[in-house]
Order: structure tokens, then C-alpha cells, then sequence
């Protein structure tokens, strides 16, 4: 394993997400963006320039903004949908379901700013009941990259999907952590570090921080599994069942509500298929006042919070 480095250099996945998107409009003249009022946060200033009659702008209005891109893609486009994600997903949730879910629309939901990036904007600006929510939804693919190189890989993924997809587009920089040789594919986990103890299993802004959780836990001699998710849904349940037959007990970590998020996906496969402790590290409730950095820390979403449910996970197998 090779641990996060604190003073490792961080990315703005919001660049990546435009210039993959940009790339793909350059050669597939079906690719537009649609967006609400959002041209300068979605980072797609550089995309309305390039093509001006491929960026649909309708204003304040996120059920429009799903109803438009859901008529787009009807009509034989592939339709970026970009959003903040906590106006995005509980605006529009409506329009998301019947519009593009159950009328089965190849729309990409592009989910900008999650969790609590938004930090001292407060709880009606934090996104962090938008994976509960999309996994409620039947039939739409969650993908929450880890760094740049997951965030064009999920852009690339959902381009030619077909299917309706939710991408989670990280507004706080966060380090390079995937592999070159990575795979990227539905329902199939990245494993990030091996470990005989215990299996770390996290998402986006997570991921570095459960890599850290892990290198703190080594010094213990405690050898930690950490696995990165990027699909939450489809879940790779073949790496979460074999986690919990290996290592004896998970810990997942994640930038979102504890309530039907990953925590809650991975302890149903454990529930349903190998029976193992599981800790969940998250969002349990409306955060106060803070920094998103603050707020983090209060929530226990850091390198010391995972590592600190990893030995109580530890504690119980014990």
C-alpha cells in the first residue's frame, strides 16, 4: 500500500469533469450540457464557448432542467444534466424518477458540489441525502469518483451507457488515488491496499482518507483492506462478500446520510450473504456551522475517524 502523502498534490475533479465532457462533444455532436444557471460552478464556461448551440442554460429551474434533458435525450441526444447536487436531486427528484428513470432516458445527472462542500451555507445547501435518494430510484447507476482520473473515466462510462446515470462531481480538491491499470466498471471495486484484519470500503472524498486511515493503522499492526467503490450502484457484491469472508469485519466511509447510502447498500449484501460486524462512518444527522473542513472533522470523516471505527469494528470481532 501506498498511503496519501498530507502534502500530496490535490485536483479540482470539476476541471476534469469539463474537459473529458468537452473532449466527447468534439467528437459526437449528440453530446450537449444543461444546466441551471450554473455555467461558472459546473466549470462549463470553457464548453459554452466551444459550442453555443450545445449548451441549453434554463435558468433556475431544476425540474426544466430534468424535463428538457429528459425531452433531449428522447429525441436521440445524450444530455449532461449539471446541477448543484442538493438543488439537483431534491428539486427535481419528481422529474428524475417518471421523466428519466421510468421512461428509461439515456440522461447523465451530473451532481456538482456534494456532501457538505458547501460548508457554512448550511444543511439546504449540503448534498448529503442524494445517494439515499438516487438509490431509491429503480434503475439509475450511482457513480462517485474518487480523483480526477474516476471523474473522466465516469464522464467517458456514462456517455455511452444508455442507461440514466448519477455522477457525483467533487467540488473540494482531493488527491490522485487511482491506479492507471484501474478498471472502471459497473458493479466492480477497485482494491486499493491489501489486508488480512479488516476491510475500509469508501467512496469519493472518502477514499484518500481511508487510505490514510489505513497507513495509521499499520503502525498499530493492524492490516487493513481498503477497497474503492465508484459504482455504489450496481455495488460490486463479489468484493463485498469476499471482504467480509477474508477480513472479519468492514468499515465504510462516505461524504453522505448514513441512511441508505454505501454503508447501508454493503450491509445489506453482508446481511443477506456473510454475516460480519459493519461500522458505518458518515453524515448521521443536519450538520451545524461550519467550514466543509470543520465539518468533516465534526462528523468524524478523516483518516482518525475511520481508523477510530475500524478498531471498534476490530473490538467487537474480538
Amino acid at each position: 500500500m501506498t498511503p496519501v502523502a498530507a502534502e500530496a498534490p490535490t485536483f479540482d475533479c470539476r476541471a476534469d469533469f469539463a474537459a473529458e465532457l468537452a473532449a466527447l462533444a468534439r467528437a459526437d455532436e449528440r453530446i450537449v450540457a444543461v444546466c441551471n444557471d450554473s455555467v461558472g460552478s459546473s466549470n462549463l464556461v470553457g464548453f459554452r464557448a466551444e459550442f453555443p448551440d450545445r449548451l441549453i442554460n434554463v435558468g433556475i429551474a431544476e425540474q426544466d432542467l430534468v424535463g428538457v434533458s429528459a425531452g433531449l435525450a428522447n429525441a436521440g441526444f445524450i444530455p449532461f444534466a449539471s446541477a448543484a447536487a442538493p438543488f439537483l436531486t431534491g428539486r427535481a427528484l419528481e422529474q428524475i424518477k417518471a421523466d428519466i428513470a421510468y421512461s428509461h432516458q439515456h440522461v447523465v445527472l451530473c451532481g456538482q458540489s456534494p456532501g457538505m462542500a458547501y460548508g457554512a451555507l448550511g444543511p439546504t445547501h449540503h448534498a448529503v441525502e442524494d445517494i439515499s435518494w438516487m438509490r431509491a430510484v429503480p434503475g439509475m447507476e450511482i457513480i462517485v469518483p474518487a480523483d480526477p482520473v474516476q471523474t473522466r473515466s465516469a464522464v467517458r462510462w456514462a456517455a455511452r451507457s444508455g442507461r440514466p446515470t448519477y455522477i457525483r462531481v467533487p467540488r473540494f480538491k482531493v488527491p490522485a488515488v487511482t491506479p492507471g491499470d484501474a478498471p472502471f466498471e459497473p458493479g466492480r471495486a477497485v482494491r486499493l491496499a491489501e489486508g488480512d484484519d479488516l476491510t475500509l470500503i469508501a467512496i469519493g472524498t472518502m477514499v484518500s482518507r481511508a487510505l490514510e486511515a489505513a497507513a495509521l493503522l499499520a503502525r498499530e499492526g493492524i492490516s487493513a483492506r481498503v477497497l474503492n467503490t465508484p459504482f455504489v450502484e450496481p455495488l460490486d457484491t463479489a468484493a463485498v462478500v469476499a471482504a467480509a469472508r477474508e477480513t472479519g469485519c468492514l468499515v465504510t466511509a462516505e461524504e453522505g446520510l448514513l441512511s441508505g447510502g454505501l454503508g447501508a447498500a454493503v450491509a445489506r449484501v453482508v446481511a443477506e450473504q456473510h454475516p460480519v460486524p459493519v461500522r458505518m462512518v458518515g453524515v448521521p444527522a443536519f450538520a451545524p456551522t461550519g467550514s466543509t473542513s470543520f465539518l468533516l472533522d465534526h462528523f468524524g470523516l478523516n483518516a482518525d475517524g475511520i481508523a477510530t471505527a475500524a478498531r471498534a469494528a476490530l473490538g467487537r470481532v474480538r
